[in-house]
């Protein structure tokens, strides 16, 4: 049987969820059970009660907010529990037209995808302003360099997740799951497709991108991190060997005019030459240094994976084992010929 849960990520979107819910379809070629999630990250509006009124079937409540990456990491984290096959991931305001969720879905079913992200048409989009189209294109396009994917919306909230890959991913940043998620799953290999999708008018401003040199600087950073997590020994070494090669200039020059008999003069090019080697082979160390860490960052992220399905099997178990009737005083209780309750005789009476 082929479960799908539909997870949602909500901050104060009390007025909204019931709409969006409602939206969500109810069948699905080749999914046999759908149920809703959300995921309340710390709302004060009543978001939880009117999800409950919503009739979803599960919620998980964040005591304070979190932000949208760790939200979207406890939905994971709770479909994975309940058994999910496929988890997929929307927005509590209704920007995604829910009957698309059927297009992400179908990659996943025929195994012909991992990740299956949507594609809104960003540079067409007629909801998205010149400059947003402008940034969200840069970013996507950089994404797909450093991923090695080819998805056209690298920040689409609106994708599917197979088991399989949601056991893998494991989100780090605090400011928004895409771009991170897109370069774990492409630097491990994951079969990784965009399908289009349809978008709804904007109900209320982006709590994403209020300020665009705060997005870009928040995105950037996340971007970067990811990179480098993944990448150490290529980035520092390359850092280290740019910074080498400058420090190489000023050495020449020096040498230039040692040889023609005036050193004395410029003993300082030598000085910043000699540093700038030193920092990039310092450089260069700490690229090595983080691709041992990367390499046993996949040990660790093996044996979370692992535990991850054991913590799983172990509450299906749980579901599954009927309750022992008996208190536990009389699971205690030893018949009299017993060894240890003949002792217990004869030493209290």
């Amino acid at each position: 049987m082929t479960k799908l849960i539909i997870q949602i990520p909500c901050y104060n979107e009390a007025d909204h969820i019931a709409d969006t819910v409602r939206a969500l379809p109810e069948r699905i070629d080749g999914v046999d059970c759908i149920e809703i999630l959300v995921i309340d990250d710390g709302s004060s509006d009543g978001t939880e009660e009117a999800a409950r009124n919503a009739c979803v079937h599960h919620i998980v409540r964040h005591r304070r907010n979190r932000g949208l990456a760790a939200a979207f990491q406890s939905g994971v984290d709770c479909a994975l529990r309940e058994g999910a096959d496929i988890i997929v991931n929307t927005d509590a305001d209704g920007q995604y037209v829910g009957e698309d969720v059927a297009k992400l879905v179908g990659p996943v079913v025929r195994s012909e995808a991992d990740i299956v992200v949507g594609d809104r048409g960003v540079l067409d989009n007629e909801y998205f302003g010149p400059v947003k189209r402008r940034l969200q294109g840069l970013g996507s396009a950089l994404v797909r360099r450093l991923s090695r994917t080819d998805i056209t919306d690298a920040v689409s909230g609106f994708r599917a997740i197979s088991r399989e890959a949601a056991q893998q991913i494991f989100i780090t940043t605090d400011f928004s799951y895409t771009t991170d998620m897109l370069i774990q799953a492409g630097r491990k290999r994951m079969r990784i497709v965009s399908v289009p999708i349809r978008t709804n008018a904007a109900i209320r401003p982006s709590r994403l991108f209020r300020s665009i040199p705060s997005f870009i600087m928040q995105t950037g950073v996340t971007i970067a991190r990811a990179y480098i997590t993944y990448n150490p020994l290529r980035v520092f070494v390359g850092i280290g060997l740019v910074l080498s090669l400058i420090g190489i200039l000023p050495i020449l020059r020096f040498l230039a005019f040692y040889l023609a008999g005036n050193g004395d003069g410029h003993v300082q090019s030598l000085v910043i030459g000699g540093s700038l080697m030193v920092m990039g082979a310092m450089v260069a160390i700490f690229g090595i240094l983080g691709d041992l860490m990367a390499a046993n960052r996949k040990l660790l992220e093996a044996n979370l994976r692992h535990v991850r399905q054991l913590e799983e099997r172990i509450d299906r178990i749980g579901r599954q084992t009927p309750p022992d009737p008996q208190s536990d005083d009389e699971r205690l209780k030893l018949p009299p010929e017993h060894p240890v309750e003949r002792l217990r005789r004869s030493k209290f009476g």
